[in-house]
């Protein structure tokens, strides 16, 4: 049975010398397994849909198991993703923080909106930091995690100085301080940002200014509470942490 489908492609995989097998995430059918004939073929009608962060319109047959793509038409390529490596980096991070989260054959068109937004906004040259750290904190309530960013975990406060409790799971006040010595300071900024992130939809978000100071902050924070909470461990953090690196000494 033929089915056609828009979808964007979260990876690939050669298969054998000439295919690849292609994992997409669509609206319609969730994440989903093809396998791509010739794919890796240069002259292949099937090659350049089969690129990492490609949309398009697929054509493939189903199956209980892996499907068979048959055709597919481009909708946009974000090529200029592809061409920037620090955005290669960060796409590549979120698109397996994506797979890694998700399992297959589960439909959530909010999780492929919030994919599809998060590529365009990065091919757009939105800062690809701000992105990954809301995708991030948009994709906890995703892999089952609740942090509390309304309120202090304590005494249920709404204001006042916050920090992070990743013992807590969530925000504590100034007032609660002494109940976690090992709380993660944070600056008023990254706060707002936290919450910002949580609440707000990626659609919303307009031009973001963020200092260096507060994204380190945001990033050790979240990094701090996947590594506790999570059990997901990526291989393309390690490629974004040495592109970030990079882009320290080229400053």
């Amino acid at each position: 049975m033929l089915t056609k489908c828009e979808g964007i492609v979260l990876r690939t995989n050669d298969y054998g010398e000439s295919n690849k097998i292609i994992t997409i995430l669509t609206r319609e059918h969730g994440k989903i397994g093809l396998l791509a004939r010739g794919a890796k073929k240069p002259n292949s009608r099937l090659s350049a849909i089969s690129q990492p962060f490609l949309y398009a319109s697929f054509l493939f047959r189903k199956s209980s198991g892996l499907g068979t793509l048959e055709q597919g038409e481009m909708i946009e390529s974000m090529r200029h993703i592809r061409e920037d490596l620090f955005l290669t980096a960060h796409a590549a991070y979120i698109a397996e923080l994506i797979d890694k989260g998700t399992e297959e054959k589960k439909p959530n068109p909010f999780l492929f909106e919030l994919f599809l937004q998060s590529l365009q906004r990065l091919n757009e040259g939105t800062d690809p930091d701000i992105i990954t750290n809301l995708i991030e904190v948009k994709m906890l309530g995703v892999i089952g995690l609740y942090p509390e960013f309304d309120e202090c975990v304590h005494c249920k406060s709404k204001e006042g100085t916050f920090h992070f409790s990743i013992r807590e799971n969530g925000f504590i006040c100034h007032r609660c301080f002494e109940k976690d010595p090992y709380r993660v300071p944070l600056s008023p900024a990254t706060v707002r940002l936290l919450r910002l992130f949580y609440y707000f939809d990626l659609s919303r978000l307009g031009h973001v200014s963020v200092k260096k100071e507060t994204k380190e902050e945001l990033k050790r924070v979240i990094r701090l509470y996947y590594d506790e909470y999570s059990g997901i461990f990526l291989k393309s953090r390690r490629f974004i942490e040495q592109m970030d690196n990079m882009k320290d000494m080229l400053r």
